[in-house]
């Protein structure tokens, strides 16, 4: 006993210290390092260039990974944050966030070519990328001026025999380097090169030689590319805006630290320390791992939040089941943990099996999502069953181990949902239904059932010049110009070092009426002449092919959670009664979408992403509940009867998890820009419609479905259950 207590204290102090280093870390930084400013954050977030390339011709997929690894080290040098990404079979993304000059990027990246060496004055090819296996900026071992780097070029072996040729047949003469079709840099041939290896020399700067061999490296790429779209991307949440953000997440935080507390007591002391190393873990291990955040990575980490604290909840439910069953304190707690284990378990496995896949499968938007929830639901897991189990162990043995400090007795009847099962279905077919008709409604009225943003249908963005103005007005202001003139939702991009900014809208070019308004106001409102406009029609970010592997993952990782549900609970009635109340939350929220006309854009996909993995995790807990009880429930009787006290124990855990998932996404859209209100208000309709498919649906659709899609009377049992005197915890 005595062992024990000290071992628990030692591990308490253990973990508050380490709670206290990385909070400090992602706060101040380690070395300059590991701060939370300092994660890589992406184009929604930062702002930046986005370059879209379609592979010309025939080409094998080798060639494609090749060409994309050349394109990535070229990006590279204008930031570490630079990512690039396969979109469909053809198309590659290049996203660069933060850089200063997106009409230079622009201009260096527009078209690009083959390198090629030939002799001065002669036009014949002696060599091209395909002979070139590496090329880097190195320090000359000369020395003898500012002017100390070189390029050194490392050949294939074909290549390194072409250049041995070369150089043993052209000695003195020179050998010229031409991107592009334009001269880049000139050396004398000194003498034979033979050993596969050269370097260009010629007194440059490190900036100069690190630019040729990028060069040199990008032009040695497999395959020709032609520059789809070039796009200078305002951040759609602002840097004010972000930190609003981000304060609004600590605040949301806080109270679900608080509410638990209040509502679990010492167990709820226990999961709010615990999530706070959940917290400050994440933020450092983004940074340690360079994960790239994005709007849709905030999705994935709200939902990984949510299921750390479900996780908690089903603890603590378990652990005041187990006290009220008679039970000592120091055996509720190993029993509530041993109780608890197998839901958080399918929960969390299940949803991380959906992120592996949608990461493997999916790209752009899906993959930012799945990186940070399956980094998250790992911690998650993590934190719930080895630090609050920590913790909670910790404050029994130093004296917190009253009754009192882990349960209430108060308790509810079991509540009769088999029976209510009609009023339930008949809830969610006129929610459905509704939906279907706000969808036909905005078809008819604007032609299109939702209100897709640029992200997915393209449209006019205007590139305008404030010089006369002597300014460059803010976002809001040119924002609130055209939302006043025209009605029209805009993302606006400042142009760093000029006084102009970049306005992408829906689709003007036949709407002459709307440019026409929007014209005259600029030139009353900022003095902006004819010849400062310059429009033209952009394609969506978001292509067909995006779109198509966006539903090949999520139905692959639809199916695999089906695989996973079926091999853990063995029968297909909890796999398809799992995916039925998913499939209601999605065509909610997607009436939602259509009755709203919220935007529909690049984070649309991860909203619907988590409210599929919390509807599915919430109904997983339902299913272990009914799992557990239904050894000897042979007649529909006992079957209505284990679903009811199933859902009725688990109806606390389910309500509390909601709520506090609701509270921080709800502290977001209060404080929250325009972009972020349209993001976060779908979720909480999503987080709603959850909680009520897995508490009224879930369960029930399992009943159906075991006993032959609901065959025979139900009279005969209603009557009996509803006198069922047993009582659940709350």
């Amino acid at each position: 006993m005595v062992k024990s207590k000290k071992r628990s204290i030692i591990s308490l102090v253990v973990i508050i210290l380490i709670t206290a280093g990385l909070i400090y870390t992602v706060l101040c930084g380690i070395g300059g390092k590991f701060k939370a400013k300092d994660i890589r954050l992406g184009l929604d977030l930062r702002g930046g260039a986005s370059i879209t390339y379609e592979v010309k011709g025939k080409a094998t997929e080798q060639e494609i990974a090749d060409t994309m690894e050349k394109l990535d080290l070229r990006v590279q040098a204008y930031t570490k944050e630079a990512t690039v990404q396969k979109e469909g079979t053809k198309r590659i993304s290049v996203n660069i966030p933060g850089v200063t000059d997106e009409t230079e990027v622009f201009k260096e990246l527009s078209q690009p070519g083959q390198v090629e060496f030939k002799l001065e004055g002669s036009d014949e090819v002696l060599l091209n990328g395909d002979d070139i296996d590496d090329a880097q900026a190195v320090t000359s071992q000369e020395q003898t001026s500012a002017g100390s780097y070189m390029v050194s070029l490392k050949f294939t072996q074909k290549g390194g025999e072409k250049f041995a040729k070369i150089t043993t047949d052209n000695t003195g003469k020179v050998l010229e380097t031409y991107y592009g079709g334009e001269k880049v840099s000139s050396a004398t041939i000194n003498e034979p090169i033979t050993g596969g290896e050269a370097q260009i020399s010629g007194n440059f700067t490190y900036d100069e030689a690190d630019k040729l061999a990028t060069y040199i490296r990008i032009g040695a790429m497999p395959v020709q590319l032609e520059t789809l779209r070039s796009t200078a991307v305002g951040a759609q949440l602002g840097s004010e805006a972000l930190s609003t953000s981000l304060v609004a997440a600590a605040i949301g935080i806080a109270i679900v630290m608080l509410f638990m507390i209040i509502v679990y007591r010492v167990p709820g002391f226990a999961s709010s320390l615990a999530l706070a190393l959940y917290v400050a873990l994440m933020v450092f291990l983004l940074n340690v791992l360079e994960v790239t955040l994005t709007l849709p990575g905030i999705a994935g980490i709200i939902l990984s939040i949510g299921m750390a604290v479900d996780a908690n909840c089903i603890i603590f439910t378990r652990i005041k089941e187990e006290i009220v069953a008679g039970k000592q304190v120091k055996n509720a707690i190993s029993g509530g943990f041993e109780k608890a284990f197998s839901a958080i378990l399918d929960g969390n496995v299940t949803t991380l099996v959906a992120a592996i896949v949608l990461g493997t499968l999916g790209s752009g938007t899906i993959k930012g999502f799945a990186q940070t929830l399956g980094l998250g639901i790992v911690l998650s897991m993590f934190t719930a069953l080895v630090i609050t189990k920590s913790i909670i162990w910790a404050l029994y043995h130093m004296g917190l181990n009253k009754e009192g400090m882990f349960s209430s007795k108060f308790s509810l009847p079991v509540v009769n949902f088999v029976r209510n099962k009609k009023v339930y279905y008949v809830i969610s077919l006129v929610l459905i239904v509704v939906g279907f008709i706000g969808m036909g409604l905005s078809k008819k009225e604007s032609g299109e059932i939702f209100a897709y943003g640029l992200d997915f249908r393209g449209g006019t963005q205007m590139e305008i010049s404030f010089d006369k103005y002597g300014k460059l007005p803010s976002n809001k202001e040119i924002e609130d110009l055209f939302k006043d003139t025209a009605k029209l939702a805009v993302q606006v991009s400042p142009i760093k070092g000029e006084k102009s900014a970049i306005v992408a809208m829906r689709d003007l070019s036949k709407d002459i009426e709307t440019k026409e308004a929007i014209e005259k106001a600029l030139k009353k409102e900022y003095k902006v002449r004819d010849k400062d406009i310059q429009e033209e029609t952009i394609s969506g970010t978001v292509s067909d092919e995006m779109k198509k592997d966006s539903v090949v993952a999520v139905t692959v990782a639809t199916i695999a959670m089906l695989i996973y549900i079926f091999i853990r609970f063995r029968t297909f009635s909890f796999a398809i009664g799992s995916v039925l109340p998913l499939l209601h939350d999605v065509l909610v929220v997607l009436g939602f979408y259509a009755i709203s006309q919220i935007t529909v854009g690049n984070t649309f996909i991860a909203c619907m992403l988590t409210i599929v993995g919390y509807s599915i995790n919430a109904t997983i807990v339902i299913f272990d509940r009914i799992r557990e009880t239904m050894i000897g429930a042979k007649t529909r009787e006992d079957k209505a009867n284990v679903v009811n006290k199933a859902i009725s124990s688990t109806l606390t855990r389910s309500i509390n998890t909601s709520l506090t998932t609701f509270i921080m996404v709800a502290a977001l859209y209060i404080m929250g820009v325009q972009s972020m209100k349209d993001f976060t208000l779908p979720l909480m309709i999503g987080i709603i419609c959850g909680a009520y498919s897995s508490v009224c649906l879930g369960g029930t659709l399992w009943f159906l479905l075991d006993n032959k899609f609901g065959s025979g009377d139900d009279s005969k049992y209603v009557k009996k259950t509803e006198s069922n005197k047993d009582k659940v915890l709350v």
